[in-house]
Formats: structure tokens, sequence, C-alpha cells
């Protein structure tokens, strides 16, 4: 078992630290925030130990920092991580920019180090169930598909919203990686993508909160339609908004020669997974409750119509299974290589926005295999 010290105390934090009770090799020893406060009540709520970024750093007894920081702090903290001579496993995005991620990842490689990053939830039992059914053909070659994650923006709930609409934020940099990871885990590797981006105000309404009723700037598109052409030839339509009230789609369609397929909310680890192979006939729900991660394990209050009430969260697992593979030296899921190609795909969609034209990826990788019920045995707790 590693001991892991975390960098950034904010809400996200509570997730992970819930991930304890479901894997059986992560353990926190040590946090530490830019906010002491947040620091020490982060500390004094799950007994560990509260420290200055600098501290945690060089802490022998630390091997891994989770980076849990703001999108916009990421790459400098995880550029101190590898520096101080430790593995590092961060939230989505690996960076703001390509150029900076690419950085970070022949970092960690020249010094032997493990990057990891989130998203971790291709994994669970959505994401693994459309897998196989893709892998085995059943629904033939994929040719095309669609896909949407929209809502209202996070200034609905979150009393500190602003990064969300400044540069280095938005809503493909905010949920982009959870799609285009799902994608790639099905697909493989992109090619190039075509975009358009929308800012539809200049300002936003702060809803919850201190703040409640006081406008903030928005410095940033807020909507972007685009369509990704990856390395087998499918070519699927994406729409990433932070502009739409209610909708009833928080999935993925894929279509093949043989039939096509529906993969769950990209977001979260549960299913039902749906397919149908005939024209006119019905949908065919494959449940994904007897699988490891997908159980559901959590009832969702966020009020929209788009998200299922009860779902499957098990974010942690990638942190988990990097763990496993260090202790093993073996490559892990949630590999720097595969988290640069999805940020190749999310940057180059908003400069296809920007500069109106097709943009060639820079990177590519390869498609992650598939995470059997086995090794996801061999990481729980019993």
């Amino acid at each position: 078992m590693k001991n892991i010290g975390l960098i950034g105390c904010g809400n996200i934090a509570e997730t992970y630290f819930r991930s304890q009770e479901y894997f059986n090799n992560i353990n926190f020893i040590a946090c530490a925030d830019i906010n002491e406060v947040a620091a020490k009540d982060c500390a004094a709520n799950y007994n560990i130990k509260a420290q200055t970024v600098e501290e945690i750093l060089f802490n022998k007894d630390v091997d891994i920092i989770l980076n849990l920081t703001i999108p916009q702090a990421h790459y400098e903290v995880s550029k101190k991580v590898l520096q101080a001579g430790k593995h590092v496993y961060c939230e989505k995005p690996m960076s703001l920019k390509f150029n900076e991620a690419k950085e970070l990842f022949d970092l960690a490689q020249s010094n032997n180090l493990y990057l990891g990053n989130a998203p971790d939830t291709f994994l669970g039992g959505g994401g693994q169930l459309s897998k196989e059914i893709i892998d085995e053909g059943r629904i033939g070659n994929i040719l095309t598909g669609n896909f949407i994650f929209a809502f209202p923006g996070v200034q609905t709930f979150h009393p500190n919203p602003e990064s969300w609409f400044q540069k280095g934020g938005g809503p493909v940099i905010d949920m982009g990686p959870y799609f285009f990871t799902a994608l790639v885990n099905l697909l493989g590797p992109a090619k190039n993508v075509r975009s358009r981006g929308k800012k539809f105000s200049d300002t936003r309404v702060y809803e919850a909160g201190p703040k409640k009723g006081k406008e903030f700037e928005v410095e940033m598109a807020t909507s972007y339609m685009f369509d990704i052409e990856f390395m087998n030839g499918a070519i699927v339509q994406g729409f990433i908004s932070f502009d739409v009230e209610n909708h009833l789609r928080n999935h993925m369609e894929l279509y093949g020669t043989k039939g096509s397929i529906i993969v769950p909310d990209p977001n979260m680890f549960g299913g039902p997974v749906k397919v149908s192979y005939k024209l006119g006939s019905d949908w065919e729900d494959l449940s994904v409750e007897n699988m490891p991660l997908g159980k559901t394990n959590i009832i969702n209050h966020s009020g929209r119509s788009n998200e299922a009430p009860k779902q499957s969260n098990y974010r942690g697992i990638g942190l988990s299974e990097m763990i496993y593979a260090i202790e093993n030296k073996l490559k892990h899921k949630c590999n720097g290589e595969l988290a640069l190609h999805v940020l190749d795909m999310i940057e180059s969609t908003m400069i296809a926005a920007e500069e109106k034209k097709e943009i060639e990826l820079r990177s590519t990788c390869e498609q992650p295999q598939a995470f059997s019920e086995e090794k996801v045995k061999l990481l729980l707790k019993k």
C-alpha cells in the first residue's frame, strides 16, 4: 500500500476520501491547500495531517500526490510533484494546454514516475459493458454517433463558479474529459475535429452562496457543437453546453453496421447499456448492477431532469489501479498518454471553433484494454 498526500481540499476531495471505503490500497495520510483553513478542516474531518504545499511535497512518508486543485493550477502543481520525485494522480484535465501537458508527460517518463489522470469513469460497468459489446462486433463496425452534456452551469449550485467561465475554463474543459475518454475507450484515438463555439451572455448571476444575486463576468464560449473523426474512420458529433435548462439525454449513441448502442452517462459508472439490432426493433436494456463498478450506490439530488436520481459513483478506482500498477510495474489504465490525447482533443475542439477550420490532432495513444472483473476484485475491499 502506498501513502497518499492530497493537494487541494475543495468539494471533490470528499469523493476521493470515500473511495477508501471501496478500495483496499488507498491510504491518505496528509493534505495541503493554499487556504490553510481548508487544509486544517480537511485534516480534522479525516484524521490526517495538515501541511503546507511545500511540506507535503517533501514528506518522505508520502508516495503519491493526489492533485485536486482547480484546472488552472493542475500543470504547476503536478510539475512540482514530479520534480519532488513523487508519483502524481490529477483530477481532469491534465493541464489547460497541450504543450504543458506534454512537458509533464515527458518529465514523468524521464524520471520513471507514474502520471495518472482522471476521469476513471470509463472503467465503470457502463463503459466496460459497452466496450465488450463493441469489441465483440455485436453491432458491427461503428460508423457514426452523437453525444450530449448540457446544463445551465455550475453557478446554479457552486458559491465560487468564476473559474468555470474564465480563460482556462468552459464546458469542454469541464465535461469534455468524460466523453472524450469514453470515446477513446470505445473507438480508439481521434484524428481531427471541427467545431463551433458561442458565448451567449457576457455575465452570469450567482445563484448560491454569499454572493447570490450578484453578477460575474463570462470570458469564453459556453456552448460548443463539434464533430470528431477517429482513426478507425468513425465520425461522432458532440454538444457540450452551460446554456441548457432541461433535456432528457446525458449519454452517447453509436451507430454500427449491425445495430446501435446507447452508452450510459460517461460522467458516472453505471448503466443500463441499451442495444438495438434491427430497424424498428425494441431497445434491449442490459443492466450492470451485478458488475462490481456498476452497482447503484448513490442518490443524486441535483434536480436536473437529464440525470438519473440513482447512480453509480466509484471515483478513485483510477488512483487505486495506478497504485496497483506501481507496485507490480505495470502500465496503468488512466495513464498520461491517454490523458494527453484527451487534452489534445479538448484543446483542438476549442481551437477549431476559434479558427473556424478543421484541426488535426498532434498526438495519439493506445486504445485502453478491457478492465476485467477479476482485476477489479483485486482492488476491492472484501
